[in-house]
């Protein structure tokens, strides 16, 4: 369906904010996931009883609401989905939501970002409201990045990783957190308030490269043998355990505040699906965006796998689709204003050919 220009239907692209969470359950917050998130089935039905146990933690007596919370740790490679998982809950419960990349986090008193600035970020997303702030999501990213550097006692404190993990504990966990409302650093006159993060769900996300040791095929490869060589047969993957994590350089004591752990599957086979299924698909923005400007846009198959295959060669999974697409439309989108000045709507289909001849030129890898 083709957009008028003056019209645009603005309704549509409108997040859907569920406003009666008592209506939740988690068939129904994995219905909305459904929507939004091709694939990690497990993790989604996880991640769906998780936050349905934490709202009526939220909902429940002043002795409910005293059972300990069940924080989220988000495991998979770039592009899986961890932070749109994050973002799509947030959107559903109409709660704070904040952002925050581990990789800037030091231990207090040192250069970087203090952990109570991640808190700082949430009363913003809150416009202020303490008490709204309160309830709200943190999700962050990158939590494998602050793992202990090593195994080994050094005379050097470990302030970005080891540092990090014993100074979100407490605000993880939930305790009485003073911040300062400035940003930066504390101040004793500063304007510092008070935020409790006993109902505030944790939800942390890393790809954790490598915390499976890689399998190698047992052979005879030197020497004499009447046994010819065994081939190993592939086994299903192992859920990854609290002592994986440990031996990955996380401390006890973080990984026991994070209960529940969930595994995101590569999407390499999905990205075609990603395109083209979600409710707010990348094909379908485009569509909308340049029907705006009187231009039936269409997608050859052809044309989706080889952008899928091109995410594929960079290694960027889902998160570098649209940086693909922006780079095959640039020519389209930069002409698309000459269009409107047409009567009838000027159909634009984008084939594999044009992928591949796009980003060539445009020094990509195709």
């Amino acid at each position: 369906m083709v957009l008028p220009p003056d019209e645009p239907e603005e309704e549509s692209v409108k997040p859907r904010k569920c406003r009666n969470k008592k209506s939740l359950t988690p068939a129904k917050i994995m219905e909305h996931l459904n929507k939004h998130i091709i694939d990690q089935e497990t993790a989604k039905k996880t991640i769906a009883v998780a936050i349905y146990n934490h709202m009526k933690r939220l909902r429940g007596t002043e002795e409910q609401r005293l059972l300990r919370k069940s924080n989220i740790l988000m495991l998979g490679p770039s592009g899986s989905g961890k932070t749109l998982i994050a973002q799509t809950i947030a959107e559903l419960l109409d709660v704070p939501f904040a952002i925050a990349d581990a990789t800037s986090l030091t231990e207090a008193g040192y250069v970087g970002d203090d952990v109570e600035n991640i808190l700082v970020r949430l009363v913003a997303a809150a416009d202020g409201d303490i008490k709204k702030a309160e309830t709200g999501i943190v999700f962050v990213d990158e939590i494998d990045k602050i793992a202990r550097k090593s195994e080994n006692v050094s005379i050097t404190r470990d302030v970005s990783g080891e540092g990090v993990q014993h100074a979100l504990l407490k605000i993880i966990e939930g305790a009485d957190v003073s911040i300062s409302m400035n940003g930066g650093r504390k101040h004793p006159f500063g304007n510092n308030v008070m935020i409790n993060t006993r109902n505030i769900l944790f939800i942390c996300g890393g790809a954790f490269e490598g915390i499976r040791p890689k399998e190698t095929a047992k052979a005879n490869s030197i020497g004499f043998s009447t046994e010819p060589a065994q081939k190993t047969e592939m086994q299903p993957k192992e859920k990854i355990s609290s002592e994986d994590l440990v031996r990955f350089g996380m401390i006890p004591e973080l990984i026991g505040r994070l209960p529940v752990v969930v595994e995101l599957n590569d999407l390499k086979e999905d990205l075609v699906r990603i395109l083209t299924e979600p409710e707010n698909s990348l094909t379908e923005e485009y569509r909308e965006l340049l029907a705006m400007d009187n231009i039936d846009l269409a997608f050859t198959e052809e044309a989706l796998r080889e952008i899928a295959k091109t995410a594929l060669a960079r290694h960027t999974g889902a998160r570098g689709l649209r940086g693909i697409l922006e780079d095959v439309m640039l020519d389209v989108m930069f002409d698309a204003p000459s269009a409107r000045r047409k009567k009838k709507p000027v159909k634009v289909e984008i084939t594999g050919e044009d992928v591949h001849e796009k980003l060539q030129r445009n020094g990509g890898a195709a």
